[in-house]
């Protein structure tokens, strides 16, 4: 049987940024991914953005970790040399009746620490996007974008070049408490480590419930959000990120460009059974009326079906919304243990600031 400091389950952009912060510490850490590669999951199907932290509820874990983590995120992409932009986004009423929802998002961000939003009203976001028609809107020239993938690279590159390793392939079959240590076995193969971290993402709830000494009770249910994407061939008029005023269970179907470019428009959000990441072309008039709600000029010929992604999410349709789970000893009474569900947007944002914390759980801070 293997041995080692920390054993993280899941090698999305959160399972990454807690490797590295525990091998920073001075863990010898194994990552466990059940895919081939890091990060094709749910780290690689969203937006991208760097979020400034606007739409959380005040003291929530999303609202905290979503600004710390901003800024924490920044500073690593700036010092490694990870593309990044801080292009800025206005969210937009395009009706006078959702002028209030703007207000609520101003006081969202002011209660988390967002200290840069500005409320502007037509002409004066005319005047940032010369193409944009709408009631109102707030600024937030906090807001960014960022390749994932090299972010997670770098991430990874950091915790390996600390002794950490990444193992492919790797599904979780159980999980064992065996005195202070942790067993989990992966096909004929059981590896040790008094340090165990559930970052499994969609698959941790399924994770948890293989964990022998967990009480099931402590494991919530898990909602599957669809959201797809349409790309659009062609210059877009827009340099800033355009979203409309947030859903109950979005932030809705809004503009967003890569570091290339690329505009596309998305997610929507559609509550499935299962995980599917195919695209249905049925969806194109939906997303030319999404689309043109932002830019009414859109042309329709140059939207086509593009990419779509799974949120974890710990509530479903109708329900309250939940915030991130950081569960601990405190929670479960179990040495070593942090399980993480309900880790969805904003979660990219937020991953460096939720592997310091789940590191501080640990009593493993660097």
């Amino acid at each position: 049987m293997d041995e080692v400091g920390a054993i993280v389950v899941g090698a999305g952009v959160v399972g990454l940024a807690v490797a590295r912060e525990l091998a920073l510490a001075g863990h010898e850490v194994m990552i466990l991914e059940r895919e081939r590669q890091f990060g094709t999951v749910t780290s690689s199907r969203n937006s991208g953005v760097i979020h400034a932290g606007l739409y959380y509820p005040e003291g929530s874990l999303k609202a905290q970790l979503c600004v710390e983590g901003r800024h924490l995120l920044y500073a690593f992409c700036e010092k490694r040399g990870v593309p990044h932009r801080r292009c800025g986004k206005l969210i937009i009423a395009t009706r006078d009746d959702e002028l209030p929802a703007l207000d609520a998002v101003m006081a969202h961000g002011a209660a988390a620490g967002v200290d840069d939003l500005e409320r502007i009203g037509p002409a004066e976001a005319r005047a940032i996007e010369p193409e944009l028609t709408c009631a109102g809107a707030v600024h937030s020239p906090s807001t960014g974008i960022v390749d994932q993938h090299e972010l997670m690279l770098a991430l990874l590159g950091e915790a390996e070049a600390h002794g950490a390793m990444l193992v492919g392939e790797a599904p979780v079959d159980s999980i064992a408490r065996d005195g202070p240590r942790w067993t989990v076995q992966v096909g004929e193969t059981r590896v040790a480590a008094p340090i165990l971290v559930n970052s499994a993402g969609l698959g941790a709830q399924a994770l948890a419930r293989t964990i022998e000494a967990l009480d099931p009770d402590l494991v919530p249910p898990l909602f599957l959000a669809k959201g797809c994407y349409f790309s659009y061939t062609g210059r877009a008029p827009f340099t800033h990120l355009i979203y409309p005023v947030p859903g109950p269970a979005s932030l809705g179907t809004h503009f967003t460009l890569d570091l290339g470019g690329q505009a596309r428009f998305g997610p929507d959000i559609h509550w499935v059974d299962a995980i599917d990441y195919t695209v249905d072309p049925g969806l194109k008039p939906e997303f030319v009326a999404a689309a043109r709600r932002i830019w009414p000029e859109v042309e329709e010929d140059r939207l086509q079906p593009a990419y779509a992604g799974i949120r974890p999410k710990l509530y479903g349709p109708g329900m309250e919304t939940a915030d991130f789970v950081l569960q601990g000893e405190a929670d479960h009474g179990l040495p070593g243990l942090v399980n993480l569900f309900g880790i969805e947007s904003p979660g990219l944002t937020s991953s460096l600031a939720i592997a310091a914390r789940v590191a501080s759980l640990l009593g493993a801070r660097s």
